[in-house]
């Protein structure tokens, strides 16, 4: 012991028998606590005698060399009350350390050796253990729980995660687990970061053989599928114990011989590199066939005081063949009837209405069933004699005639001497679809003939935007569009703005004048006309209520 050290026990001596008649028992520290400590780190001692909250004019700590200690916090080495901090922790920080506590009863005094190395390590932990024990060392404990601290641990200054315990478990340790252990808090101090670690070494003396009761792991089913005329492997995996080398094994037997003696049939042993012994059974059939679903596979484990069985019985795997052959055959009639569906949708439509009707149509009290739109303007002479057949012959004859429908037509229903526009809003509202006739559009040359004729042109004006008014703003009755021959240069651009949005959201329907059987009531044209008109015809009136 140095000079330094021998005057500061005997100061400590002396300083204790002169308040030994005042002090409270147990107030001195005869026995002086020492640490180990690494360098570059920080430390936080508190005596167990002390309080952390003991005002700082209480209490006086002093270096090696009798020089009082600061209270500054910006000090590398400082206290605060009962604690005594080492923040930044220096080989010449090494020493004897000591405080005076003034107390009500007296004067007490107290010590603390501090000792800083590079790095030290903690006695080796040695002991037969199957699973070791690494607890973390007392000052890294006390300052966490003093400065709530957060812990953590390596090995070999590999980070442990998920460790945050003051005591870290080895389960079934082997020498690949040997090494350092260091515990590391991690703390807070006026608003810096600071570590406290300890390091414990771990060796571990030699295997520790356990034996336990055996276990087959797998099998783990009764029945595996096969496939006749294939090859198959089955796993027989028995657990036998903790570093077991001798006294354990596993095979397999087929109708209790076993198959090392049978053609066809061979396996392979081997043991698991790891402390848990795990012997693995590997049965091969080189093609399996009738036999081998009629008999009884055994797994077995072999220990020294016992013996354990598993059997395994071989199923024929069902065929996918009806399964495949069973979902084309769905699949290939779902498309059948989407494209039956897709191509007939009409007719289907057309055969089931009557069995579908719906009472709505039995209190319509609407009168007519279509109210018929065209215009003759701008035509030629052919386009006109094409249209007034198709007004004055064939829709009626197929519609009325056929179909039982009733059909209001201008020039033929008009009521003599009535008021051309009341006679157009009256029966708009008296009919259930409005058919428009699109005729092909008149060209450049034809305006001034347009012009001349002032009358007609604002008539069948009226009827249009009076059908549009009906059908897109107060949606009292669906539009049916009709092209009457080619739609001319212009298209459909001299129409109505309301009249080309409808015609933009569904297609007119082209009229095949002159193909053969398009008269025909069950043509494709007619079908389709009779597709978007009312299910059930308007039901018919005495002359006296249509007027």
């Amino acid at each position: 012991m140095d000079t330094s050290r021998l005057l500061l026990l005997v100061s400590m001596v002396i300083t204790t028998s002169e308040c030994s008649e005042t002090a409270e028992p147990g107030c001195h520290d005869l026995d002086t606590n020492t640490y180990n400590l690494n360098e570059g780190e920080a430390f936080n001692f508190v005596h167990d005698n002390l309080d952390t909250n003991v005002p700082d004019e209480e209490i006086t700590w002093f270096n090696n060399n009798h020089t009082e200690i600061t209270a500054d916090e910006n000090e590398t080495v400082h206290y605060h009350g009962g604690s005594l901090f080492f923040l930044n922790l220096l080989p010449e920080d090494s020493g004897l350390y000591s405080a005076r506590h003034n107390t009500s009863s007296g004067e007490c005094n107290y010590t603390v050796e501090i000792d800083v190395v590079k790095k030290f390590v903690y006695e080796p932990i040695v002991n037969s253990d199957i699973n070791k024990k690494v607890t973390c060392t007392n000052h890294v404990r006390r300052t966490c729980a003093t400065l709530r601290g957060e812990l953590t641990w390596n090995k070999d200054n590999k980070t442990l995660h998920g460790q945050n315990e003051k005591t870290l478990w080895v389960a079934n340790a082997n020498k690949t687990d040997e090494g350092i252990y260091t515990c590391v808090c991690t703390w807070t101090h006026n608003g810096k970061k600071y570590n406290t670690s300890g390091h414990r070494s771990l060796i571990v003396q030699g295997d520790t053989v356990s034996y336990r009761k055996l276990e087959i792991i797998s099998p783990t089913n009764e029945e595996q599928l096969a496939d006749e005329g294939f090859g198959i492997k089955l796993d027989c995996k028995v657990f036998c114990g903790m570093n077991m080398k001798r006294d354990c094994n596993a095979s397999w037997e087929v109708n209790g011989v076993s198959v090392d003696r049978i053609e066809g049939y061979s396996q392979v042993v081997t043991k698991e590199p790891s402390i848990n012994t795990i012997f693995t059974a590997v049965l091969t059939i080189e093609k399996v066939s009738a036999k081998d679903f009629a008999a009884e596979f055994k797994c077995l484990g072999i220990g020294s005081f016992e013996r354990l069985h598993a059997n395994v019985f071989l199923r024929r795997r069902e065929s996918i063949i009806p399964l495949v052959t069973g979902g084309v055959c769905v699949l290939s009639l779902c498309v059948f009837a989407a494209v039956l569906i897709k191509c007939f949708a009409i007719d289907l439509a057309l055969f089931f209405r009557p069995f579908l009707l719906k009472s709505s149509y039995k209190k319509d009290p609407r009168v007519y069933d279509a109210y018929v739109v065209y215009q003759t303007q701008s035509m030629d002479t052919v386009a006109e004699d094409s249209l007034s057949q198709f007004i004055t012959n064939t829709l009626p004859s197929v519609l009325e005639g056929k179909c039982g429908y009733r059909l209001f037509i201008h020039g033929r229903d008009d009521m003599p001497g009535e008021d051309r526009l009341e006679l157009v809003e009256d029966r708009m509202q008296q009919s259930r679809r409005l058919m428009v006739l699109l005729t092909p559009g008149a060209g450049p040359e034809s305006k001034e003939e347009t012009l001349t004729s002032p009358r007609d042109s604002l008539i069948a004006g009226f009827d249009c935007q009076v059908g549009l008014h009906h059908a897109l703003l107060q949606r009292e009755m669906s539009v049916i569009l009709i092209q009457l021959g080619a739609t001319g240069p212009q298209g459909y651009s001299h129409h109505p703005a309301g009249l080309q949005h409808l015609i933009q959201k569904s297609a007119p329907i082209r009229w095949p004048e002159g193909s053969r059987g398009a008269a025909a009531s069950n043509s494709r044209f007619w079908k389709r006309v009779r597709y978007l008109m009312p299910a059930r015809p308007a039901r018919k009136h005495p002359p006296s209520a249509i007027i």
